[in-house]
Order: structure tokens, then C-alpha cells, then sequence
């Protein structure tokens, strides 16, 4: 199993930056296509972003999309988010998850971290 751990939340004034972080253990995180999800309060739980193993491919939802930046240093077992021009309506509670290589879903979860835009 790999177990997950984030980072990097905290209040920010909007138009500010933040930059999560998700680090691995128990695994390496290179065997893994890993995502960014997030959830507000009273919302579904939405993909923000997804990064394969290889970096050929790179996801994000409109939403954040030319804000948001995911990528991945495997030798240091860690996915990032890169969070720009943040807005209120990105507050939310950040969770990373790991895509099982041979399930293909997103088998293993971070515990979260909460990120507070104020306006």
C-alpha cells in the first residue's frame, strides 16, 4: 500500500498562491497516476487535477485550468499543486489519491488539507 500525506493549505487572500504538496510512502509514487481533488462544503468532491506516471499527460478541470499547476518529483516520492490566481470559490478541502496501476481507480487517499481563499 502507499500512504499519502499533503501539505501546503492555509488561508490566502484571493489572487494569491499557494503550493500543495503530497508525499508517498510505502510505495513509490512513480507507479502511480495521481490526482488532485478537492471539496467544498455542500459540493460534490471534483478532480482538479491528474498527472500520469511517464508526465506525458497532464489534466485539469476548467475551473482551473491556466491557474493550477500539478506535477511530480519521484525522486523525492512527492506530487505538487500549484495553486495561482487563487479565488474564493477554490476554497476547499485539497485531498491527493493515488490510481491503483492494475484497478485503475483511485484506490488510496490523503487525509486532506484545507485551503481558505477570503475575498
Amino acid at each position: 500500500q502507499v500512504q499519502l500525506v499533503e501539505s501546503g493549505g492555509g488561508l490566502v487572500q484571493a489572487g494569491g498562491s499557494l503550493r500543495l504538496s503530497c508525499t508517498a510512502s510505502g510505495r513509490p509514487i512513480s507507479w502511480y497516476v495521481m490526482g488532485w481533488f478537492r471539496q467544498a462544503p455542500g459540493k460534490e468532491r471534483e478532480l482538479v487535477a491528474r498527472i500520469t506516471r511517464s508526465d506525458a499527460s497532464t489534466y485539469y478541470a476548467d475551473s482551473v485550468k491556466g491557474r493550477f499547476t500539478i506535477s511530480r518529483d519521484n525522486a523525492k516520492n512527492t506530487v505538487y499543486l500549484q495553486m495561482n490566481s487563487l479565488k474564493p470559490e477554490d476554497t476547499a478541502v485539497y485531498c491527493c489519491a493515488a490510481e491503483g496501476p492494475v484497478t485503475y481507480t483511485y484506490d488510496y487517499w490523503g487525509q486532506g488539507t484545507q485551503v481558505t481563499v477570503s475575498s
